[in-house]
């Protein structure tokens, strides 16, 4: 593989993390009120990505675009934990909120520990079939004839992943920025509400899209 094919690949990658999707609104939801929990997030999904290079590496994504049923129950699976991330963070600071957040200024805004925000990025990366069907239909073709096709295939999942985390970071970087400027209750919630609206969304969109085909 030569240098312009991995700056070819990186400039894809690039393109694809700019445009917004699933992972981004998770990162800037949870990045709100805790910026390590956001890039947290950003690891999470970044590590989620190189898993999802290893399996195509050994052939186990070739699986996803083999069997229909498989692809469209994974697909299922991704909008229903997105939809659950929408409701139940909406559930929780709506109760937070009515609740009065005693001695606290975050506004009944949900918080992610460190922890949970690793999870929440991978979770939402590994139950996303369209990051492996990227993987399937792009990197084969970086990869040369005869070449080391599981080397290979890391390599640029690596590539993928550290573009990725350094987009997702800045994204819950500039969120915790703007929300210092922003940081009125009703604000802070009226945004955390709206954000959780459009994870749910998503995921509804994606089920009734797997649902029916």
């Amino acid at each position: 593989m030569t240098l312009a094919s991995l700056a070819a690949f990186a400039g894809l990658c690039l393109i694809l993390s700019l445009t917004p999707g699933p992972d981004t609104f998770l990162v800037l939801r949870i990045a709100l009120n805790r910026p390590s929990a956001g890039i947290a997030a950003a690891a999470g999904s970044a590590v989620a990505a190189i898993a999802w290079a290893a399996m195509v590496g050994v052939g186990l994504a070739a699986i996803l675009e083999q069997s229909a049923e498989v692809f469209r129950w994974l697909k299922i699976a991704g909008g229903l934990y997105l939809l659950y991330l929408g409701i139940s963070s909406f559930m929780k600071t709506r109760k937070a909120a009515q609740a009065g957040a005693e001695g606290s200024n975050e506004g009944g805004a949900l918080r992610y520990t460190k922890l949970g925000g690793l999870g929440a990025g991978a979770l939402s990366t590994l139950l996303n079939p369209k990051v492996g069907l990227f993987y399937l239909a792009i990197v084969p073709q970086f990869i040369p004839q005869g070449g080391d096709t599981m080397g290979t295939a890391m390599i640029l999942g690596l590539v993928e992943a550290v573009i990725a985390f350094t987009y997702l970071a800045v994204v819950a970087l500039v969120a915790y920025k703007a929300m210092r400027w922003l940081r009125r209750p009703k604000v802070s919630t009226a945004v955390e509400r709206v954000s959780s609206g459009i994870i749910a969304a998503l995921g509804a969109g994606v089920v009734a899209s797997g649902a029916s085909s």
